[in-house]
């Protein structure tokens, strides 16, 4: 197994994306911490875990809580190590410039980019101390294209795309690398600003048949494992980069 030892972090991992990155880090070896502002969803992700044979725990967190989060990591870390962080909470909040409030924004902001700096600013010294480690950030392929009537959206998964790559550029002498996930539309309930802007589900299917050059959606399974990939020695020599998995949309 590819991560057999190793410890990994993750946040929004109680649902769709997160869920099927915890039990791909599991399948792989790894023990997965996997924490969500749902507790329950959490605890039933690291039961599934547990029942299929790995190693888990749960605990509800506030991803845009810098103390709970500072404390979780730290928490996690003094007991042994801190190998893997998957930073993936995130919000979608549709609409142009005119139709975001500035609070819609400064959520999108505090959910988007700030929750991931301080989840990456808490385990870096702990990686640091070991001389190895991978930072995995949620964006987006939003982030490398610009969606129409996304502005909240598509500003902050640019910026934390910027951000990744300024962490992995100051770190990567200290064999710490940090790259970001950027999946396309993958069929899970956090499409529901995409589909709420296009107008229902059968506008959103219709986008996605018609607009992605493979013509469908990402499975969890494919997204889950890309994040094997950034998480494992497979991607040893890999920092800095947005890994786009979107069926060629953003082409």
């Amino acid at each position: 197994m590819l991560l057999t030892g190793r410890v990994a972090f993750l946040t929004g991992a109680g649902s769709g994306i997160g869920r099927a990155g915890a039990l791909a880090l599991a399948r792989e070896g790894a023990h997965v911490v996997v924490t969500d502002l749902d507790g329950h969803r959490a605890q039933t992700v690291a039961q599934e875990i547990t029942a299929a044979g790995g190693q888990a725990e749960a605990m509800a967190l506030d991803a845009g809580d810098d103390s709970a989060v500072q404390a979780a990591i730290d928490g996690v870390a003094a007991r042994g190590r801190l190998d893997i962080l998957h930073s993936h909470a995130g919000i979608q909040i549709p609409g142009r410039l005119t139709e975001v409030s500035p609070d819609g924004m400064d959520t999108s902001w505090r959910l988007n980019v700030r929750a991931h700096f301080i989840a990456a600013r808490a385990a870096m010294p702990h990686m640091q101390q070991r001389r190895q480690g991978s930072i995995i950030i949620t964006a987006s392929n939003s982030g490398v294209q610009y969606d129409r009537g996304m502005i909240a959206y598509c500003t902050t998964k640019h910026a934390v795309i910027a951000m990744t790559r300024q962490i992995a550029a100051d770190y990567a002498a200290d064999n710490i690398r940090c790259n970001a996930l950027c999946p396309g539309f993958v069929d899970t309930p956090f499409n529901h600003g995409f589909e709420q802007q296009m107008g229902g589900r059968a506008a959103l299917e219709a986008y996605v048949a018609q607009s992605i050059p493979m013509g469908r959606w990402a499975s969890v399974d494919e997204i889950g494992a890309s994040i094997v990939y950034l998480a494992s020695d497979q991607s040893a020599f890999m920092t800095g980069h947005a890994l786009v998995i979107d069926g060629g949309e953003c082409l």
